[in-house]
């Protein structure tokens, strides 16, 4: 690996841009509802920014290229979910939540089935942000070990000061022009990346073939667990190469999120009319495929080209070397920077981290942002709910820090389909219930489909069933539901 002045200078510049972005943002922030909806004042593409800026985080970008590396094509239902569900939250749920009056989705579901359920649905839907804030903390930690000779506490608690700096000052304005700003970013880096890797590999069959060489041909095949080329094709040109259930289970996941998640109904109140909400969640919807796409080939190049240190402790326990021309990573999660640094022309590379960079940075800030607001409005509910909820970013961001060291070695993109799946079963059905169906359902049954359902997803989580967790917590949130029916 190779760092210039070129790097930094890139990942410095762009990092000043999108911290000068959120601190001036603050001029626009006159009360708390300019804090956290940008008094619905926001056009397009605002809208738009404050979607992209939380949904293609590090997740969708370092976890995705994470999850090619070892899995394929397969990858690509993060950034897929993402797409569907931005769609349905335009064509479905634009309109009712504009019209609700309300600030928080909880405080819709309050409205419809009663305060308890709000409370425990508020709890759990945080609980449920608050680890793929933690997913955030390790992808910016993955980049800055990957730059800079760092221990790990120390990469994410830089992460953790980047993203609080962002948003403390400008709330939803912050996470909506900075958005603005990563997209322009972030949609060049990703292009850039993906045309790279097609022409170095010449062509998307020349980069299979390349694969195919290294796990099934060379001493790598000791270690990678590839016996012919089936098993090879199944991992990695098979778009369910980690089960048919557990990948739709993980996209149906994200979609229902994307719809259970706070901070992209903040993004769609602070519209100024229904229509320019509906396209901003349009615009996101198109402008996140591509982007997946590119990030899924930059981490099969990887898988192409280098090892990981375990893999290359395995070949070191058996008697056998590294082959020649391969790079070692620390670990697979360092698949995306550390093609930017050893593959991208070095001015061009600066850029595209610096770009990385702070979309994990504006992903992470809002879901700070997101979490932040559900305590303040449907659990604390304070006077001064401003200054409380820039405490609260705060608390939250230390928090990640602490936790992030005991997931270091997880893939991030799990943890983002856990995140998922808990704010669905805390918020979806409750929250639709609410919307379009209020009051035809009993309280008492509502709240306990929360507890139920969330159970029921964490216990599937624990015993590894067959199917996906998320079919699981779905089906135990309806099954309560529907005890409570009232006939009418």
């Amino acid at each position: 690996m190779s760092i210039s002045i070129f790097h930094i200078l890139g990942l410095i510049l762009a990092v000043a841009l999108i911290e000068t972005v959120g601190i001036l943002s603050v001029r626009k922030v006159k009360n708390a509802n300019d804090f956290h909806t940008s008094g619905g004042k926001a056009g397009t593409w605002v809208v738009t920014g404050a979607i992209i800026g939380t949904l293609v985080g590090g997740q969708s970008t370092v976890g995705t290229a994470q999850l090619a590396f070892s899995f394929g094509i397969s990858a690509w239902w993060f950034t897929m979910g993402m797409a569907l569900g931005c769609v349905a939250l335009a064509i479905g749920y634009v309109v009712p939540l504009r019209h609700s009056g309300s600030t928080t989705l909880l405080e819709i579901v309050r409205k419809g089935y009663g305060r308890k359920a709000e409370m425990t649905g508020s709890v759990l839907c945080s609980l449920g942000m608050f680890i793929s804030i933690i997913a955030q903390v390790l992808s910016a930690a993955a980049l800055l070990m990957t730059l800079f000779p760092m221990k790990f506490w120390v990469a994410a608690v830089i992460a953790a000061i980047i993203m609080t700096l962002y948003v403390v000052f400008g709330g939803l304005w912050s996470a909506g022009i900075g958005g603005v700003v990563k997209i322009i970013l972030l949609c060049i880096s990703a292009l850039a990346a993906g045309v790279i890797v097609l022409v170095l590999s010449k062509g998307y069959s020349e980069l299979i073939d390349s694969m195919k060489s290294v796990l099934l041909t060379s001493d790598i095949q000791s270690v990678s667990g590839f016996d012919n080329v089936k098993d090879f094709n199944f991992r990695y040109q098979y778009p369910f190469a980690r089960g048919i259930s557990k990948d739709v289970g993980s996209c149906l996941s994200v979609i229902l999120g994307v719809l259970s998640t706070q901070t992209y109904a903040q993004a769609i109140w602070s519209g100024r009319s229904d229509s320019v909400a509906r396209r901003g969640a349009m615009i996101s919807a198109l402008i996140s495929i591509p982007i997946g796409f590119a990030c899924v080939m930059v981490g099969m190049y990887m898988r192409a080209h280098y090892i990981t240190v375990d893999e290359m402790n395995a070949l070191a326990a058996i008697g056998k070397e590294i082959p020649a021309g391969m790079g070692v990573m620390t670990s697979s999660a360092q698949a995306f920077p550390m093609f930017v640094t050893n593959h991208m022309p070095k001015f061009i590379g600066g850029l595209v981290l610096g770009t990385l960079l702070i979309t994990i940075i504006i992903g992470g800030s809002g879901l700070t942002l997101g979490a932040s607001t559900i305590l303040v409005k449907d659990v604390v509910k304070p006077k001064n709910t401003l200054r409380v909820s820039r405490y609260i970013i705060v608390g939250l961001q230390l928090m990640a820090i602490v936790v992030a060291a005991s997931f270091s070695g997880s893939y991030i993109n799990d943890l983002g389909f856990l995140s998922m799946g808990l704010r669905t079963t805390a918020t979806f059905v409750p929250l639709t219930l609410a919307l379009f169906f209020p009051g035809r359902f009993k309280s008492k049954w509502v709240f306990i489909s929360i507890v139920f359902g969330t159970a029921c997803l964490i216990i599937a989580e624990m015993v590894s069933l067959p199917v996906d967790s998320i079919y699981v917590g779905l089906l135990g949130s309806v099954l309560c539901c529907m005890i409570g029916y009232k006939k009418m």
